[in-house]
């Protein structure tokens, strides 16, 4: 082998071979040794994939290859999150429809694919956006329908004015809409639902029996999710003869509500303000409150907003009337919409008293001065509990006596200067009958029972989780398979008639509503049960109901008599390893939990939980010129590195190699374009090894000094394959190449060894470089490609040594290599070091005064001239 390494040449050879031979296809029906592995599924939005995207689907391929080495029958398919907006946007500003602008760009991601050597199970590629697709999207929305798990309301929804469309909470960013930056507003819509709350626990629970997700992942979704336990409390509003009901988790600090907060959309709202006398400015404050996106409403930095309603409700433990307010910081669909405001032991309800004026009452007090209690007697018990801080302690303090002493007027006087709230901790006063109860879960039980005796209250958890709002307003996306009957009210598409599917000739305007709604052909239908004229949902589903159970429809692609087979999807499902970005962290993960437990109890899958390990990398980041800062790759940054470039430059290796080599795959990395061409040298120190081969004596003396490194380059690169760690990877074959190169030119590895070790190098380094490493494999005369090879394995006994090669330096410089005993104390190898002959040489008119020993490796003698 005589020519230089060129890319251009290898690589076109090897991917047409993998494509002509189908390397990735699995035939199902075997599942021995079976492990499904997956990539989060893209979405072919136009921009063509950077070197940031390739980090996902270049470390996945690695995997991939990594475990055919292992004799795993590996299931790796690739498929297209079609829908969404993007491409419905496309149609709009560029005149092409959302159909064909996606399979255009699904055309060149595979290409892309392609040339990055990357290895996907093509039989079984699927596209959302296909009707062979989302007719199961509809049939499964329809199953939930008939239990009751799909629904339909009015609610209040974040709107984007530009889209046309409802937005998540998650697509709104500072006020805006994340896709084009337009204001958002919000309306009341007639919305579809799917009843995620009624699997909150289930979901919940399941996390624990995840050990194979990140922890982070798993908290975001606790949070999001939010189990509260607390109670449900009544407040009687004598002037409408209504009970408005609250939802506390504090029901122990009831006798410290001084007043009530509703959110603007509360159901009472209008009866609250009729007859105020400024009722007209409180409505116009109410619409634009309503008219605020939550996101930015729930800000701390957002300023509280208020209005006095002018009416009172009835404390239910003190029977005192209070008064009801609205607040733009109270959210109307977490627990009832209205909260107690306890401002003594709540930051939040503190400022807004402070601001609006209100009364602030003290419940907890630290454990200063004379203790009561339970019994209203002294307590003893030991005082081990914090203070509240500075601010407000010495006010509590005084409380605390003032209350002890009955003095309650003092008690209130002295809450009046509270500055920042009270921690729930100390002792209760002034709340009979939990006066001289300490803070704690049985003080909140009692607090549960008082009120479920008095008939006030009730023990109660609520969720932050809110049902899945799959309603969009727009043309790209699965129709919703319902229909509208004067007569019959809302009826179900018939399975028979499924899939619904969506018109081609539709007019994009951009001009406000759905397009759906302006195609006749496609809105006028007959009502399935009484045949009269009936008009079609025009609302589509959200993407993420696309997404949900796409892992299972690869199990069976072609399938035409049902969503998936289910035979298969309970021997190959769940998914052994799942791949993609943090960001996908709650929605798609949660949704897809929770559409897996709905297929569970459906019966048609066996399992709850779809993904059994779970794997986020990092983002690659760039230096970007716009912003004078290393941001996330983005064509609007103009910091983008197109993959099609530096494969014609260097080839595909070299940029899967330095994608790997660039950091931890878990961690953001930032690219360095310089840093590539360090990957490209050494994929050409490789190709070049292999013809030097022929050079290596037949007999030498450091054999086992090279198979040792080749055993523990095995041992290395495993256990880095195994836990995700392919920079270590990469390093460790870059020192078994420098052991090979050295053995090489000094001639100190046999033939045979050095051999071994260059096959085992290309075994180790095939799933970062297959082109390149498949081509010298087989140029060394290999029949079997090294896909279909053994994974090597090290022998533990290889990698000790009873002598090491120790690196003699003097003054930094490379002088001599001595053997010594491994384990040799400092003065040995010093001793062996002055001992050879060319150190002595290089020593001549100087003196050792210093020796610098780094164990096994090597001892740098520093000199000084002699005297």
């Amino acid at each position: 082998m005589s020519t230089a390494y060129d890319p251009k040449v290898v690589e076109p050879k090897w991917q047409d071979r993998w494509e002509k031979q189908r390397a990735a296809e699995v035939d199902l029906r075997h599942a021995e040794g079976k492990y499904y592995m997956l990539m989060m599924f893209p979405y072919p939005s136009g921009d063509r994939l950077h070197v940031g995207h390739g980090r996902n689907y270049i470390l996945g391929d690695a995997l991939y290859r990594y475990l055919r080495m292992h004799g795993k029958r590996a299931l790796n398919p690739m498929g297209w999150d079609a829908f969404g907006l993007p491409a419905e946007n496309a149609a709009i500003q560029r005149g092409v429809h959302p159909r064909d602008w996606t399979f255009a760009n699904i055309k060149v991601m595979k290409e892309q694919f392609r040339r990055w050597g990357i290895l996907y199970d093509w039989s079984k590629e699927i596209a959302s956006c296909t009707p062979e697709y989302y007719r199961w999207n509809q049939w499964l929305f329809l199953r939930m329908l008939e239990r009751g798990l799909a629904y339909r309301k009015q609610a209040p929804v974040n709107w984007c004015p530009s889209c046309q469309t409802v937005l998540a909470n998650e697509q709104v960013i500072d006020g805006a809409c994340e896709r084009c930056g337009t204001a958002v507003v919000q309306r009341d819509l007639e919305q579809w639902f799917l009843r995620i709350t009624d699997y909150a626990d289930r979901l919940l629970d399941g996390l624990d029996r995840l050990p194979g997700w990140p922890e982070k992942v798993k908290v975001m979704q606790r949070n999001w999710i939010g189990r509260s336990e607390g109670a449900e409390i009544d407040f009687a509003i004598p002037a409408l003869g209504e009970t408005l009901t609250v939802f506390t988790t504090r029901p122990d600090t009831l006798h410290g509500a001084t007043f009530l907060v509703l959110a603007p959309e509360h159901p009472l709202a209008a009866r609250l303000v009729a007859g105020h006398p400024r009722q007209a400015e409180i409505e116009t404050w109410i619409a634009r409150t309503r008219n605020t996106p939550r996101i930015e409403r729930e800000g701390e930095g957002t300023a509280k907003e208020g209005r006095d309603t002018g009416k009172a409700a009835i404390n239910p433990a003190t029977g005192e009337p209070i008064p009801i307010w609205f607040a733009n910081y109270v959210l109307p669909d977490y627990g009832t919409g209205a909260i107690m405001a306890v401002p003594a032991h709540d930051a939040r309800d503190l400022a807004f008293a402070r601001q609006e004026g209100l009364p602030v009452r003290l419940v907890y007090f630290p454990d200063d001065g004379p203790d009561v209690g339970p019994d209203g007697g002294p307590d003893d018990g030991p005082d081990d509990r914090p203070n509240s801080g500075p601010d407000g302690a010495a006010s509590a303090r005084g409380g605390a006596a003032a209350a002890a002493a009955g003095d309650h007027a003092a008690a209130a006087a002295l809450a009046a200067g509270l500055t920042a709230p009270i921690l729930h901790q100390g002792v209760i006063r002034n709340s009979p009958p939990l006066d001289g109860l300490r803070d704690g879960p049985e003080t909140v039980r009692r607090a549960i029972a008082f009120c479920e005796e008095r008939g006030s209250g009730r023990g109660k958890v609520a969720y932050r989780l809110r049902d899945w709002l799959i309603s969009r307003q727009r043309y790209w996306g699965t129709p919703i398979p319902v229909l509208y009957c004067e007569r019959c009210g809302v009826v179900p598409v018939p399975d028979d008639q499924l899939p619904v599917e969506l018109p081609y000739d539709v007019e994009f305007t951009g001009r406000e509503g759905n397009p759906l709604a302006r195609v006749p052909a496609f809105v006028d239908a007959s009502c399935p049960r009484c045949g009269g004229a009936a008009r079609r949902e025009t609302d589509t589903m959200d993407t993420f109901v696309d997404s949900s159970w796409y892992y299972l429809r690869f199990l069976s692609p072609r399938d035409a008599a049902r969503i998936f087979d289910s035979a298969l999807a309970n021997r190959w499902a769940p998914v052994d390893q799942y791949i993609g970005g943090i960001e996908h962290a709650i929605l798609h993960l949660l949704y897809a939990r929770f559409v897996c437990r709905v297929l569970h109890d459906f019966g048609l899958v066996a399992f709850e939980e779809p993904f059994t390990n779970l794997f986020n990398q990092g983002m690659i980041t760039r230096w970007a010129e716009s912003s004078g800062r290393v941001e996330k790759m983005s064509k609007s940054r103009g910091n983008t590195v197109s993959p099609d470039a530096l494969i014609d430059e260097m080839g595909a290796d070299t940029e899967r190699v330095y994608t790997l080599f660039i950091g931890p795959p878990e961690k953001e990395a930032e690219w360095s374009d310089e840093a590539v061409s360090g990957a490209y040298r050494f994929l050409g120190r490789v190709w070049r090894m292999a013809e030097r081969l022929g050079e290596a004596p037949a007999i030498a003396p450091a054999d086992a000094e090279l198979e040792r490194d080749r055993h523990a380059a095995i041992q290395r690169v495993t256990h880095s394959m195994e836990t995700f760690h392919f920079n270590t990877a990469v390093a460790a074959l870059m020192e078994l190449g420098n052991s090979l190169s050295r053995a090489l030119e000094e001639k100190t590895a046999s033939r045979l060894a050095c051999e071994e070790a260059f096959d085992s190098l290309l075994q180790l380094l095939h799933p970062m470089a297959p082109h390149v490493t498949e081509e010298l494999w087989e140029r060394r005369g290999h029949v079997e490609t090294l896909l279909d090879t053994s994974w090597p394995e090290y022998d533990e006994a290889k990698l000790r040594r009873a002598r090491v090669n120790v690196v003699v330096q003097i003054d930094g410089k490379l002088r001599d290599r001595v053997e010594v005993d491994a384990g040799a104390a400092d003065k040995e190898v010093r001793a062996a070091a002055l001992a050879s002959a060319k150190v002595q040489e290089h020593l001549a008119g100087r003196e050792v005064s210093k020796a610098v020993v780094v164990p096994g490796r090597l001892i740098n003698l520093v000199t000084r001239r002699s005297a």
